[in-house]
């Protein structure tokens, strides 16, 4: 899930994570970081999985639309055991990395890969796939709505398209830090929203929607099937994994926005940081991870 044009990263604004120029980023230097974070998140996608395996029958083609290094790709094809999936991304880097998580995990020789930028890659599927999942990857595209449609072409008769969009911000931190000025998330998102708008704003055919997404996916020719929010509730005190996914999202906060945040802020921001500081992400007993994610649900019927 590259940010060719539109991103499709296997992250977001909702997960805590930021958007950035394209063309500025060795994908091949990122793929370890995307791929830990999208396994920090594995129980919110298998929640997510298990609710859709019980409202799908049986997939026998599944295409992950945006699978970065295919880390929802392979649990797609553990959850649907019957199922080949096609884990398709503008960059070839991830997508090699998907296929290695596949081997690693048994699941090659019904796991494929296809290169491309979304949604006009889709044209290349050999078969119209059963479940189209399209995890956080439809807000990198310009146009949202003719994508919705272009996803929707290439589902079978019955099939399911599988929208993960919307949710709410991360949260890991305590309003009150006991130093710095209290509500420093709260800031951010702001901060954060402003960049998601431009961001949406600088991409190719850009054309603003309101995000209706179950109105959008009618729009698209489909039915409006189910939507559900999914929780990572990972309590303090957290696991190291989160604590290094804080301090990660942290630090591409500060640089990312240092222009933008104020001086009391980043001054939080240092200190939250600093490895010698029991105050920071590193040491402090209540830092969290909180997260919560969207499905939304849509059959072809016609």
């Amino acid at each position: 899930m590259a940010h060719h044009h539109h991103g499709n990263h296997p992250t977001d604004r909702q997960a805590g994570h930021h958007h950035h120029d394209p063309t500025d980023i060795d994908w091949s230097e990122m793929a370890p970081h995307l791929e830990a974070q999208a396994e920090l998140f594995t129980p919110l996608y298998e929640h997510a999985l298990a609710w859709l395996a019980k409202r799908q029958t049986e997939p026998g083609l599944i295409v992950d639309a945006g699978s970065g290094p295919g880390v929802v790709a392979c649990l797609l094809a553990d959850t649907f055991p019957g199922a080949r999936v096609v884990a398709v991304d503008a960059s070839e880097p991830l997508l090699e990395r998907a296929r290695a998580h596949a081997e690693r995990l048994g699941v090659a020789d019904r796991f494929s890969i296809l290169a491309g930028e979304l949604p006009g890659v889709l044209d290349d599927l050999e078969y119209p796939a059963d479940l189209v999942w399209a995890g956080r990857s439809l807000h990198h595209l310009g146009d949202q709505r003719a994508a919705l449609a272009a996803f929707a072409a290439r589902l079978t008769h019955g099939g399911t398209l599988a929208l993960q969009e919307g949710g709410l911000s991360a949260r890991f931190l305590p309003r009150d830090l006991g130093f710095g000025r209290p509500g420093l998330q709260a800031r951010i998102d702001v901060l954060e929203e402003e960049r998601f708008a431009a961001m949406r704003a600088d991409l190719p055919g850009s054309v603003a929607e309101t995000e209706d997404w179950p109105a959008l996916l009618t729009a698209a020719g489909l039915r409006p099937s189910g939507t559900r929010t999914f929780l990572l509730d990972l309590p303090a005190p957290t696991t190291d994994r989160a604590r290094a996914y804080i301090a990660d999202y942290l630090t591409r906060t500060r640089d990312g926005l240092a222009d933008r945040l104020d001086a009391d802020d980043r001054a939080t921001l240092d200190r939250l940081l600093d490895p010698d500081d029991k105050a920071s992400v590193h040491h402090r007993p209540d830092v969290f991870l909180l997260a919560a994610q969207t499905v939304y649900t849509a059959v072809r019927t016609k």
